[in-house]
């Protein structure tokens, strides 16, 4: 009887070393779309009143917990009866990934203008007005986080894709978890950097002070940190979804065995030749359908 409790709490310790072994490689797969989401996050978070960061802060975060909550069910179900849509949905979310990261890149190269946005801090707004337009950008970030949620979820799940169900379910939940906690929790680290930097110069005593020092240092590094999050992004984007290419479609799989490069070169431009491929499909789309929108408003006024 001894013997065999032993020998079960040995299979259970061999079973978590499995666990946090195939967790910490998901957790490197999944790292360059944490990347994104923490840079993608902490923009959304930042530029509301400073006594307000935190409660919008938290709202997203239970936001981002609730979209986790529907779609790991959904991903352990099509991984249990149809195992081939993982791979279906991962190839799909490489597209969006380098669709992406592609367009950032473009962006870059061929800036335009974009609408400006009524900015929640104006003083002309009403309490009512702030916090309706609140809602609205919490609304907004959650939309997006479910779809970083689907890829982050997807990514882990294909990496255990091959394990009895009941580790995808433990390694992939753990993942998620993750994913919320550290992103969110870092996420506010950033968007106060500023209010702690301010702090640190009105409680200094001089213009030399260290206290002052490091705060104008906190103040002036948070544009520039939510900028190279970006970059770093960016770049994590187009790599991870060049990986899922190379990785789960032959032809990009043969290819990269020919051709004797770096695999992260590979990698990085076979995701970006994919996603400006999708960038001019959706950019044509979107020229054909503002001409067919145009005609038909011109056909009803006319």
């Amino acid at each position: 009887m001894a013997s065999g409790f032993f020998v079960l709490l040995d299979d259970i310790a061999a079973i978590m070393d499995d666990v946090a072994v195939m967790s910490k490689v998901a957790a490197k797969k999944t790292a360059g779309i944490l990347g994104d989401d923490l840079a993608v996050n902490a923009e959304k978070a930042s530029g509301f009143a400073s006594s307000r960061e935190l409660p919008v802060l938290w709202a997203i975060s239970k936001g981002s917990l609730l979209n986790k909550i529907i779609i790991l069910p959904i991903a352990f179900l099509l991984s249990a009866f149809l195992p081939i849509a993982i791979i279906i949905i991962l190839v799909l979310g490489g597209l969006f990934l380098a669709y992406e990261g592609a367009e950032k890149i473009y962006e870059f190269v061929f800036p335009h203008k974009h609408e400006e946005s009524e900015g929640i801090t104006n003083e002309d707004l009403t309490e009512e007005q702030i916090l309706e337009i609140e809602k609205g950008k919490i609304k907004s970030a959650i939309v997006t986080d479910f779809i970083l949620s689907v890829e982050i979820v997807i990514i882990a799940l294909g990496t255990v894709i091959d394990e009895p169900l009941t580790q995808q379910i433990v390694v992939t939940s753990i993942i998620a978890l993750v994913a919320t906690i550290g992103v969110y929790g870092i996420v506010a680290l950033i968007v106060r950097m500023d209010e702690a930097g301010y702090k640190l110069i009105k409680f200094s005593k001089s213009e030399k002070s260290p206290s002052r020092f490091i705060g104008n240092l906190l103040v002036k590094a948070l544009p520039l940190v939510i900028k190279a999050l970006t970059v770093i992004g960016t770049i994590a984007l187009l790599l991870v979804a060049g990986g899922i290419f190379v990785h789960y479609i032959p032809f990009f799989h043969h290819l990269s065995e020919e051709i004797k490069i770096p695999s992260i070169i590979k990698e990085f431009t076979v995701g970006l030749t994919l996603g400006l491929v999708v960038l001019l499909f959706v950019n044509l789309f979107k020229k054909i359908f503002k001409k067919i929108f145009k005609k038909i408003f011109k056909k009803k006024t006319a």
